[in-house]
């Protein structure tokens, strides 16, 4: 009796083993004992790394008896007719794939975006590097792309149940990411490769007759109806212009707070949620080599190595964020008042620096304990944060910046290391920023920092730099809609999405929101198109 093989097996290899399909053949053969003749077509699935335990291999999962995917991103946006029946506001991720679904389903759309088109928006970044200012319309935040497209375009994610993660990864193959993400475990694009990619997304619904308008500010959502009854009629720009819509998306990203007043005003459902709050901290990547790869830390094989490191202190988490290996701390700011750092990287993750957000969680009770109240309290502990971090900066969107042994000691810098972060360092104590915000943040830093430390040899170094400050992690607000239909609660029509919604943390989840808030756009609209007719 023949056993029955199982679909799926998964083989480690060496770091020195080949990688070739003959070899690996084989050892999916001695893993099956069986002779390499009788293994069925193998088709890789996952690639993982694993340098636990001071061995450092790679760990393939094949499936067996499966043929190569041909067709990416199955089924391709359909061509669309008639004036647009929904306006998706934010061109991030989740207006984007929101957009791309609407168009597979027929459904006209115009997506606006207060911000400009991925490549001229290159030129207000160059001004923010080079002390120049901030476009409030254009920056690391604003314009076609969202915050993702320039924050190193990590697509790895925890939410799997929330939608369809391979139909995210796929359609993004298909407009020129590298086919690695397909496979990779912990996949990753680079900010170098996503402009292109979104432009390429982009010409491709616009082909379909899905509408973008850039420079486009919503300032104000029309309404028709009383009551119950009352229901999206449209949408009002800065410039004056009106778009008429039966659904509105509202997908603006976690740094737009002007929309968040303007839902306030319009009498939608608004609810403080909990965030987290710190600094980026930056190391020499060649020292995080070394202590995640011990001697296998210059392998050709191996890139620069992140890390993931969490704990908890006085109840509160406390963790790495964001991780960007071979990579650059970047200006996030939205306006002159308020300084924000984040962290990117290039497709090679080829810098001389590693970065990585480290930040504790604030609940409601925390915001709560320093007397504020209402869906905005967090907002208001970020502002502090970032209030803090500009003036201690001095301007320029320089940046205060502390050693991490002068953080421990709880004093300021007197010099700093080398960093990535252009606009230039300012030496001070971030421990007195954090400290603005009324909550013992700082202590919280200080405590998880000696535990990383035992976890990562020489995470405590005079060579590692604390940046102010991290305050942009996720929306402190959320949008409260209904679990069923996903419209905001207070308004039928408008349909709160993403991140910046409280629904998202990261381009994949911000994706997978804005395909599943399109499936039920588009049924609505639909049915109400017909109920008219």
């Amino acid at each position: 009796m023949i056993e029955r093989l199982p679909r799926e097996v998964e083989v480690s290899v060496g770091l020195d083993e080949p990688e070739d399909e003959a070899s690996l053949r084989a050892a999916v053969a001695r893993r099956l004992k069986m002779p390499v003749g009788d293994v069925p077509p193998l088709v890789l699935r996952k690639r993982s790394l694993d340098a636990r335990r001071g061995r450092v291999a790679f760990h393939l999962l094949f499936e067996l008896g499966a043929r190569a995917p041909t067709n990416l991103g199955e089924p391709p946006p359909r061509e669309v007719r008639g004036p647009p029946r929904v306006v998706v506001v934010g061109d991030g991720p989740a207006g984007l794939f929101c957009a791309y679904q609407l168009a597979r389903e027929g459904v006209a759309c115009v997506v606006v975006d207060r911000g400009k088109q991925v490549q001229p928006r290159r030129r207000d970044l160059k001004l923010l590097n080079a002390r120049g200012g901030v476009d409030p319309e254009s920056n690391y935040c604003f314009g076609e792309g969202g915050a993702g497209t320039y924050s190193d375009g990590k697509l790895y994610t925890r939410s799997h149940k929330r939608g369809n993660v391979r139909d995210v990864i796929e359609v993004l193959a298909l407009h020129g990411a590298p086919p690695a993400i397909l496979t990779e475990a912990r996949p990753h694009i680079g900010s170098n490769l996503l402009p292109q990619i979104i432009t390429a997304m982009r010409t491709r619904l616009e082909g379909c007759g899905v509408q973008f308008r850039f420079g486009a500010r919503v300032v104000g959502v029309r309404t028709e109806g009383v009551g119950s009854e009352r229901r999206v009629a449209g949408v009002e720009l800065a410039d004056g212009d009106v778009l008429e819509a039966t659904a509105v998306v509202l997908a603006t990203g976690h740094s737009a707070r002007d929309v968040l007043e303007m839902c306030r005003g319009l009498g939608v459902r608004l609810e403080a949620k909990p965030f987290a709050l710190g600094v980026r901290i930056e190391h020499p990547q060649a020292l995080i080599d070394r202590a995640q790869y011990g001697r296998h830390a210059t392998h050709p094989k191996l890139g620069a190595a992140s890390y993931r490191l969490a704990s908890t202190v006085d109840g509160r988490g406390v963790f790495s964020f964001c991780m960007c290996p071979g990579g650059w701390i970047v200006p996030a700011l939205t306006d002159p008042e308020h300084l924000v750092v984040n962290g990117m990287s290039l497709s090679k993750r080829d810098s001389d620096f590693a970065n990585s957000g480290f930040v504790a969680g604030i609940e409601l009770e925390d915001a709560a304990g320093l007397g504020l109240s209402g869906p905005f309290m967090g907002v208001e502990v970020q502002k502090r944060a970032e209030r803090a971090a500009q003036i201690a900066g001095g301007g320029q969107n320089r940046a205060p910046a502390t050693r991490v042994t002068d953080f421990l000691a709880r004093r300021s810098s007197s010099t700093l290391p080398p960093t990535s972060y252009l606009p230039g360092l300012t030496a001070t104590d971030v421990g007195e920023v954090l400290e603005a915000t009324g909550l013992p943040i700082a202590e919280r830093l200080r405590a998880a920092l000696r535990a990383f430390d035992r976890r990562l040899r020489g995470y405590v170094t005079e060579d590692a730099v604390l940046v102010g400050v991290e305050s942009r992690t996720s929306a402190p607000v959320r949008v409260a809609r209904d679990p069923e239909t996903l419209e905001a609660i207070g308004l039928a029509g408008l349909f709160p999405c993403g991140e910046g919604a409280g629904y998202a943390g990261g381009i994949v989840s911000a994706a997978v929101d804005g395909i599943r808030v399109a499936n039920l756009v588009a049924n609505r609209v639909t049915r109400r198109h017909h109920a008219l007719r």
